[in-house]
């Protein structure tokens, strides 16, 4: 299996995804689920004959990492739509993984053999894995919230019923409950996998440099996302907590989850000392 082969499992997918996410407009569950669960059949077996035929799991490049960026988020869509029926997150989230898949079709990276020697550990794959996991199901609880901030019908505010309030007023209000309800699941699971990640990664750099954590500045900027998502949390739990600050802080913690994946690779600092640039 090649690079050049790419296209057409990605296309096979996509265009599965595509229909899942139609079916799920048209509460048509079960096509939903049967096209959605083959696209993503189709995209993993893609992925692991690259991991044969590269002879380690396809994870060191922006590129590979991308492909599994690609796999989660409907993956993570359909989990969202089989909780909670929420049906536009298919669509969202097949979107989204396909300006991925265009990016890797457009500007594809060098997949070869090599793989530098700290790279070869076995908390290598699970560290990465369980990131990219992480990061499609904090991606689908930013997409929840720019939802609710732009294109919701309820307005975010954090007042009682009114006894002038109709009965619609009442069944949007219960429905924002339970959109934010669902924000919330999507970032406790999401802030729980990041925390395995991190875990992952720390006896990866025991055995790899010896020793757990060095404030590297991928390993810097890890912890400020990972603080940035518990800080959701809290604010969530506390009682007087405003719904819209707490929309703006998931937005703002995704902000810092791009630099922490990608952004400190232009990072002057993190082209010297980060032991995270390849």
């Amino acid at each position: 299996m090649s690079w050049e082969h790419f296209i057409y499992f990605a296309i096979a997918s996509i265009l599965c995804w595509a229909y899942g996410a139609y079916a799920a407009w048209k509460d048509k569950t079960k096509a939903s689920y049967a096209f959605t669960g083959f696209g993503l059949l189709v995209f993993f077996t893609y992925i692991v004959a690259m991991w044969i035929s590269l002879e380690r799991p396809p994870l060191r490049t922006m590129g590979e990492t991308r492909l599994w960026y690609s796999f989660f988020l409907p993956l993570a869509g359909l989990i969202v739509y089989s909780r909670w029926k929420y049906k536009w997150i298919q669509s969202f989230s097949t979107l989204l993984s396909v300006v991925f898949i265009c990016v890797n079709l457009f500007k594809p990276e060098i997949h070869n053999k090599t793989l530098m020697p700290a790279l070869q550990s076995p908390w290598f794959a699970p560290h990465v894995i369980v990131y990219m996991f992480a990061y499609a199901l904090l991606g689908a609880a930013t997409l929840m919230a720019v939802y609710l901030l732009f294109f919701s019908q309820w307005k975010i505010e954090n007042r009682k019923l009114r006894k002038d309030y109709n009965y619609q007023s009442s069944i949007l209000n219960s429905q924002s409950t339970t959109e934010m309800e669902i924000t919330d699941n999507l970032v406790y699971v999401g802030l729980s996998f990041m925390t395995f990640g991190m875990l992952f990664g720390a006896l990866w750099a025991k055995e790899a440099w010896g020793h757990y954590w060095a404030w590297d500045p991928k390993e810097t900027w890890a912890a400020i996302t990972w603080f940035a998502y518990l800080a959701y949390i809290h604010y969530r739990l506390h009682p007087k907590s405003n719904v819209k600050i707490a929309l703006w802080m998931l937005v703002v913690a995704f902000v810092l989850l791009q630099m922490c994946w990608w952004g400190i690779n232009y990072l002057p600092s993190a082209q010297s000392t980060s032991v995270h640039t390849y």
